[in-house]
C-alpha cells in the first residue's frame, strides 16, 4: 500500500495544448483539485533538457556567462548552460554548450547533479549539471540569438556570487553550491581538492 504522501490527490479531467513552438509546449488541464473542486492547471513542457556546466581549470578558476535575459528584462550572470534536444546525450550537450558559450573543450566531464527541478509548480523541466576539467581554449562560437560576455574568475568568487544573490539563475546556484559542498567534503575527508 502506498503512503498517503505518495498518492496523487489531483484528478485530470481533460488536457489540451494551448500553445507550442520549437522550444516549449503549454498544456492546460481541466482538473479536480485535492479538495475535489474544479479548476485548471497550466504546465510548461520543455522540448529540451536543461544542461549546465561548471568549467574548472588547474588554477581554480571558472567561467561565467553574462547575457540579457529577455524574460526578466535584465542582465544576468550564470554558468554556461543550454538545452539538450532529443537524440543528443546530456554529456554531448554540456560539451557543446561549453564550446559555444566559453570556447572551451573539456577532457573530463563529471555529473554533479541530475534531475534538478527548475520550477516544479509550473514546468516539468529538469536540469543536469556537470563539472568540466582538463580544459583547452578554442574560441567561443555563440548562437545567433546570444550576445554573451564571458568572465573568468576564481571559483570561490563564483561561489560567493551564488551565495550573495549576484547569480540568480536556479541551475547556476544549484551547481555552484553543490560543487562548493563537494569540495568542502573532500577537504574534510583529507582528499585533494
Amino acid at each position: 500500500m502506498k503512503d498517503r504522501e505518495q498518492e496523487n490527490p489531483w484528478t485530470t479531467l481533460g488536457r489540451r495544448t494551448v500553445y507550442e513552438n520549437p522550444w516549449i509546449r503549454v498544456i492546460e488541464d481541466q482538473v479536480l483539485n485535492p479538495r475535489g473542486g474544479p479548476g485548471i492547471y497550466g504546465v510548461v513542457q520543455f522540448r529540451n533538457r536543461a544542461v549546465g556546466v561548471i568549467p574548472v581549470d588547474e588554477e581554480g578558476y571558472t567561467w561565467l556567462v553574462g547575457q540579457w535575459r529577455y524574460t526578466l528584462n535584465r542582465y544576468e550572470w550564470e554558468i554556461p548552460e543550454g538545452g539538450a534536444p532529443e537524440g543528443e546525450s546530456l554529456e554531448a550537450a554540456a560539451r557543446r554548450e561549453l564550446l559555444e558559450e566559453v570556447g572551451l573543450h573539456t577532457g573530463r566531464l563529471e555529473i554533479l547533479l541530475s534531475g534538478v527541478q527548475t520550477s516544479n509548480s509550473v514546468t516539468d523541466e529538469e536540469g543536469y549539471l556537470f563539472v568540466a576539467t582538463d580544459l583547452t581554449f578554442h574560441g567561443a562560437e555563440p548562437e545567433p540569438t546570444e550576445q554573451l560576455m564571458v568572465r573568468r574568475l576564481p571559483l570561490d568568487e563564483a561561489f560567493a556570487m551564488a551565495e550573495n544573490g549576484e547569480i540568480r539563475d536556479a541551475l547556476s546556484i544549484a551547481g555552484l553550491l553543490r560543487l562548493k559542498l563537494a569540495r568542502l567534503q573532500m577537504k574534510a575527508s583529507g582528499d585533494s581538492v
